[in-house]
Order: structure tokens, then sequence, then C-alpha cells
């Protein structure tokens, strides 16, 4: 189950979306997978790519 994390009303750059992501990975025991979340999105070509692999980390509430 992946972890929920509220980014309504949030800062939409990014690297923030990204940080407060894997925070919550990170918070749930779960540091792996948000160390390899972090590395594709920063390889990411495009902002949806980057949200696309956010989105398959966490549950975007």
């Amino acid at each position: 189950m992946k972890p929920k994390v509220k980014l309504v009303g949030e800062n939409g750059n990014i690297f923030n979306l990204m940080g407060i992501a894997s925070k919550v990975l990170t918070e749930a025991g779960k540091k792996d997978q948000a160390d390899e979340m972090v590395g594709k999105i920063t390889q990411s070509k495009s902002y949806d790519a980057a949200l696309q692999v956010l989105m398959e980390y966490v549950e975007v509430e």
C-alpha cells in the first residue's frame, strides 16, 4: 500500500512535491523507495513524467 500524500494547495514546483513525497515515504519506513523515487524524478525529461513517477510511489490526495 502506498502512503497518502496531500499535495493540494502546495507549491507545484516538482522539487517541492518530491521533497514532500520523499519525507512521507521515509516516515513510513520506505527510505529505499524514497531514494529510488528521487533518482527517477531527477532524471525525468518533463514535469508530467516526473509527476507520473511520484504517483508510482505515493497516493496523491
